[in-house]
């Protein structure tokens, strides 16, 4: 007997395709929102994404093919209303320093866009895998501390290797030590083109004024003008200041890029790191918004609608694209209620490849230079960064070495070592987790800590310990190492209490060392017992087989009756 199929519930279409709820929902009243915050939007999306095309190692153009393709798919499988896709200076770096060497020097533009679009495809394609598996946690292996060193160094790398182009000349690009010597020994030289120095210094500090004291005005786009209207003023273009000149006409065509099979392990390797960052900035930058508006984030969601944009924008001649905080915002100032914004934005685009692809073509690319340098300035806080040395010094510390190790050891491997310090700093607060002996306070009920309260006065006989951690292989060390030094102390106490509320797990390793830890302390006549501790773990721990060496009688429900029990032994009145 045949089955009929079980219809696809709405529920799952929706999830699976926010755009088209988007449509089943929209209200007409939100139509004019969305269109003047389109409108105001594309301002910012023409001269950012020309910008970071060419930070990127690329084509000014393809940046308009990214902000296109990436706008339009997230619209449709993106699952914030608000969120703004494109092009993203915290990316630039990274598809430059995988694609380039792969090109080589003086290498085929047209390879360069191939590379790149299938770092894109990579990209898109780990981002919607990880999305499937449910792996929007991984964005955590970023530590807010080791990201922001992160950023600041890519920020200078950022500033340092678009100052030659600023100032009208280019040096051969390396490592940041290698293009600072360059930039100095062009200007120490003689290869400043003062006039291209003129417009890309005033278009930058245009923009830094403008930003500081009316932000909600388009900026860069008021930059573009400003310095077009400069060239035809002041002939630039006879004064040896290169324009962006006149832009292919139409749209991209659907397109398989083409690579060697040599390079698709760095590429591999360019796209995880790229999906990394993005994630990250994706994650953090959709929640702040959703805060505002009362919306909820769903991680895996948004690694689908992020990974589809990644993925159009790579079948249409783009690369990888990010969330943008700067272009979210301008889109939420200007009154957007859905992704209808994007489309908008990316509709004017099109009319401009379209109709009007002479628009920009006296744009000297100083300028151009100037609208990354602003925003290589915003990624950077060293206000964060002062702060986190009067917090922690510990966290400052790693904050500064993924700050070198961005600015030594270049972005990919940059992203590395801020993994690397990361995951690094929790295994280190799992490795030597704080530890405390526990007295009691006159007046305070409760057991609290010695060493924060020296009035507290401790049990004569009975030692309290706290562990604050899982008891893993990691620490089982450290912890027996400190249980064998309070059974050694003067004089020797008859039990040692362990306050186990902070233990949320055991493992193999642990169980192994209490067996032979209480073994040991049982022959020098020191009993070992356990307060607190979580059912889950105390059933764990009998699996492991401690049931025989730690029985029921040395577990206790709270503090208070284990130290009941033990004066009890020692013949002592209750209290």
């Amino acid at each position: 007997m045949s089955t009929l199929p079980t219809p696809v519930s709405h529920d799952v279409i929706a999830r699976a395709v926010p755009g088209l709820e988007v449509i089943r929902s929209y209200r007409p009243r939100w139509l004019v929102r969305d269109v003047v915050a389109g409108l105001v939007l594309s301002a910012l999306l023409v001269p950012q994404g020309m910008a970071y095309a060419e930070l990127a190692g690329l084509p000014a153009v393809t940046g308009l093919y990214t902000s296109v393709l990436c706008l339009v798919g997230y619209a449709i499988f993106g699952p914030s209303k608000i969120l703004v896709l494109g092009p993203d200076s915290a990316l630039g770096p990274m598809i430059a320093a995988t694609i380039l060497p792969l090109v080589g020097a003086n290498g085929d533009p047209a390879r360069a866009v191939a590379l790149a679009s299938m770092l894109a495809l990579l990209t898109g394609a780990a981002m919607v895998l990880a999305g499937v598996g449910k792996l929007g946690f991984i964005a955590d292996l970023l530590s807010k501390p080791t990201m922001l060193g992160y950023m600041n160094g890519l920020s200078l790398i950022i500033l340092v290797g678009q100052l030659p182009k600023l100032f009208g000349f280019s040096v051969q690009t390396g490592n940041f030590i290698a293009e600072l010597n360059g930039f100095i020994s062009g200007v120490a030289e003689g290869e400043v083109v003062r006039a291209a120095a003129a417009v890309g210094i005033g278009a930058l500090v245009l923009i830094l004024v403008l930003q500081r004291f009316l932000p909600k005005l388009p900026v860069g786009l008021i930059a573009v003008v400003a310095a077009i209207i400069a060239t035809k003023l002041f002939s630039l273009e006879a004064k040896s200041v290169v324009l962006v000149g006149v832009l292919p006409q139409g749209l991209p065509s659907f397109t398989i890029p083409r690579i060697n099979w040599s390079d698709v392990a760095p590429l591999i390797g360019g796209a995880l790191g790229i999906s990394l960052v993005a994630l990250a900035d994706t994650i953090s930058t959709s929640s702040s918004f959703a805060d505002r508006r009362g919306d909820e984030v769903h991680g895996n969601s948004e690694m689908m609608g992020l990974g589809a944009a990644n993925l159009a924008a790579g079948l249409f001649q783009g690369f990888p694209v990010s969330t943008s905080g700067s272009r979210t915002a301008v889109a939420e100032q200007s009154g957007a209620k859905t992704q209808v914004t994007g489309l908008v934005g990316a509709l004017v685009i099109t009319l401009m490849l379209l109709l009007f692809p002479w628009l920009l073509q006296d744009l000297p690319t100083p300028t151009l230079a100037a609208v990354v340098i602003a925003a290589s300035v915003s990624l950077a806080d060293i206000p964060a960064t002062r702060r986190l040395w009067s917090q922690s010094r510990t966290e400052f510390i790693l904050s500064v070495a993924a700050f070198a190790g961005v600015v030594l050891m270049g972005v990919l491997l940059g992203i590395v070592v801020a993994i690397s310090l990361s995951v690094a700093n929790v295994f280190r607060r799992a490795w030597w987790p704080y530890q405390a002996t526990l007295g009691r306070r006159p007046g305070i009920a409760g057991y609290h800590d010695v060493a924060r309260h020296p009035e507290a006065e401790q049990l004569a006989g009975c030692t309290i310990f706290r562990f604050d951690a899982p008891l893993i292989f990691a620490n089982a060390r450290t912890f027996r190492d400190q249980v064998r030094a309070l059974a050694k102390a003067s004089p020797s106490p008859a039990w040692i209490i362990v306050a186990a509320e902070p233990l949320t797990d055991v493992d193999t390793t642990a169980c192994d060392m209490l067996e032979d830890l209480v073994k040991s302390l049982d022959r020098q006549g020191v009993t070992l017992v356990f307060a607190e501790m979580k059912g889950p773990v105390k059933e764990k721990a009998r699996q492991f087989g401690l049931s025989a060496t730690i029985p029921d009688d040395r577990h206790f429900p709270t503090l208070g009756t284990a130290v009941k029990a033990w004066r009890a032994q020692a013949g002592l009145p209750p209290r």
